[in-house]
């Protein structure tokens, strides 16, 4: 059985710095690409970063570009998202995600497991 399991969320002022971990369990992690996406209260839930599987390229949403980054440790079956310049506006859940798929892909729809997720807040 599949597992995503999020934690280091918490609550931050702004400016302020988290770090997200994912680990993953009951599958070959190093083939998945790896995922995050967030969601707040009222919207849907929006692509932030992807890391592909086996070319390392990485992508990002362009209201993180510059201040978030994401990184994978396979060994450890773990993927990270390092936020920095945090605003009120990064304020939501965070998931993350694993697919795999012909194509790098920001579609939440095309990643086949999930984490329950992780609150970040971003207030003074």
């Amino acid at each position: 059985q599949v597992q995503l399991l999020e934690s280091g969320g918490g609550l931050v002022q702004p400016g302020d710095s988290l770090r997200l971990s994912c680990a993953a369990s009951g599958l070959t992690f190093s083939t998945y690409d790896m995922g995050w996406f967030r969601q707040a209260p009222g919207k849907e839930r929006e692509f932030v970063a992807v890391f592909r599987w086996n070319t390392g390229v990485t992508y990002y949403a362009d209201p993180v570009k510059g201040r978030f980054t994401i990184s994978r440790d396979n060994a450890k079956r773990t993927v990270y998202l390092q936020m920095n310049s945090l605003k009120p506006e990064d304020t939501a859940v965070y998931y993350c995600a694993a697919g795999q798929m012909w194509r790098v892909t920001t579609e939440a729809d095309k990643y086949a497991y999930w984490g329950q997720g992780t609150q970040v807040t971003v207030s003074s």
